[in-house]
């Protein structure tokens, strides 16, 4: 190709893809110079200004506005500066629309009211500092003041949702929902009594520090009878339920008895809650972590064959 090749507006167009009104633009506006005229007046252009006007129009569709973009062509900016400091805006613009497309998505697949999509919204936009605070509070209402409360610092660190400074849209999603679970005084109630449940066994229990809870053991136990499709309320279920209940009368140092069973019950009817279900599930989610385990049909088998038996 001839060096000296001058190209006419119409001829960049063809070379570049941009159109006539657009290169006549930035033309006029300084971003592109004419490199000579033709006798009649028109503007030409060389190589120069096709290599230039192809930067433009790659700078343009990555968002950058046309003063940027001129200093960037006239050197009077370093593109890699350029380039780094519109990538961390671009980061916190889909941030941004990250949370406000998990609001929308939650409010269209909920049917929320104006007074939830507002709150939903707002939960959404929480620091990270106001999140900590918003969880801390609700730990605070559910352990606080229990004897056994040093039993619970695990406990309480697993329980924490820790949203990503990225997150995706389903973590967002799953951070309302769960903020929301938070805040619901009978939720919180809920938790409390769990939790006054488990102080209460660690304090009658004569081991040291925190021990597993007495439903990932009823898990244990009913689990393959569940699965193998023995009925909780027939005589095959007698000694699933003599190994569980065993060993929570051991735990409490009580003999096992219907009192205790009762008790046993009552006590799984309370983690079996699908509340607190949902708050493991979304848990899960805002952390990054496996989807847990479902414990309600093993918790539902093992109540019923309490039931069962202690109304004999």
């Amino acid at each position: 190709m001839d060096d000296d090749t001058l190209y006419s507006i119409g001829e960049l167009a063809r070379r570049t893809g941009l159109t006539v009104k657009t290169i006549r633009f930035y033309s006029d506006r300084g971003i592109v110079v004419p490199t000579d005229r033709s006798p009649a007046g028109y503007r030409l252009y060389n190589d120069d200004t096709v290599a230039r006007l192809q930067l433009v129009r790659t700078l343009r569709e990555l968002g950058l506005d046309l003063p940027t973009i001129r200093r960037v062509v006239d050197r009077e900016l370093s593109l890699p500066e350029v380039a780094a400091a519109h990538a961390e805006a671009l980061a916190v613009q889909i941030h941004v629309l990250r949370r406000r497309r998990a609001v929308l998505t939650a409010v269209a697949e909920r049917g929320s009211t104006p007074a939830e999509t507002e709150l939903m919204h707002r939960l959404a936009q929480l620091s990270e500092e106001q999140r900590r605070h918003l969880i801390g509070d609700f730990l605070d209402v559910v352990f606080g003041g229990l004897d056994a409360a040093p039993a619970f610092a695990g406990v309480t660190r697993s329980m924490t949702p820790e949203l990503p400074d990225n997150p995706e849209a389903e973590q967002v999603q799953a951070w309302v929902e769960l903020a929301e679970l938070s805040l619901d005084p009978d939720f919180r109630a809920l938790v409390r009594r769990m939790a006054e449940y488990q102080a209460a066994e660690q304090a009658r229990s004569d081991t040291m520090g925190p021990r597993r809870d007495i439903a990932a053991a009823v898990r244990d136990h009913v689990g393959p009878a569940s699965a193998a499709g023995i009925a909780p309320d027939s005589s095959l279920a007698d000694p699933i339920v003599v190994a569980f209940t065993a060993q929570y009368a051991h735990l409490l140092a009580e003999p096992d008895d219907a009192a205790l069973r009762r008790r046993l019950a009552t006590r799984l009817e309370s983690v079996n809650d699908a509340r607190w279900e949902r708050y493991v599930q979304l848990l899960a989610v805002v952390n990054g972590w496996p989807a847990p385990e479902r414990l309600a049909p093993v918790l539902d088998w093992a109540v019923q064959a309490l039931r069962v038996r202690t109304q004999r």
